[in-house]
């Protein structure tokens, strides 16, 4: 990913307002912090076939708040180990926004998306470009823009690679 970031495509799972981060990963699962043991529990208490229906780079789509509850960082983890590619909401609660991007899952805002996509659309997320594209519906919304260094960090896979990086 560069300054045009790949392009994103899959399937919609659609959820409403403020799932919160008990929602995404239960806490009765925190005892792990092995990645593949989070996903098998990922919207678990939300939607118990999410992991058995949900594909490899589908995404998850939410409404406001997205993230919201505690600061751990397991909820993001458990989406990306999940295989989806990424999360689209109107918003996110700031620590789950930036957990997400310290481990490379790209987190799009875009109220406009959020509201239209409905489950099993099939959707492209066109990051360089700040749209998405609804090819179900044949629609398009525009997103709230990365700055440069949010761009850097995803496109590294997360915090500790780019840190890897400018230091090696």
């Amino acid at each position: 990913m560069t300054d045009d970031m790949k392009k994103i495509k899959g399937k919609a799972w659609k959820y409403g307002d403020n799932i919160n981060t008990d929602e995404i990963i239960p806490a009765r699962y925190l005892n792990t912090t092995d990645p593949q043991e989070l996903a098998r529990h990922c919207m678990e208490d939300l939607d118990r076939e999410f992991v058995s229906r949900a594909k490899p780079g589908d995404i998850l789509v939410g409404g406001t708040n997205f993230g919201c509850g505690s600061s751990r960082e397991h909820a993001p983890l458990c989406i990306k180990a999940a295989g989806l590619s990424c999360v689209i909401a109107a918003s996110f609660a700031r620590i789950f926004f930036r957990n997400a991007i310290n481990i490379g899952l790209p987190i799009i805002e875009s109220e406009q998306a959020s509201i239209r996509i409905r489950s099993g659309d099939e959707i492209e997320v066109l990051v360089g470009a700040g749209k998405v594209l609804n090819l179900t519906r044949n629609e398009e919304y525009e997103i709230v823009p990365y700055p440069p260094f949010m761009k850097e960090l995803i496109a590294s896979g997360g915090l500790m690679n780019y840190i890897k990086g400018v230091i090696s």
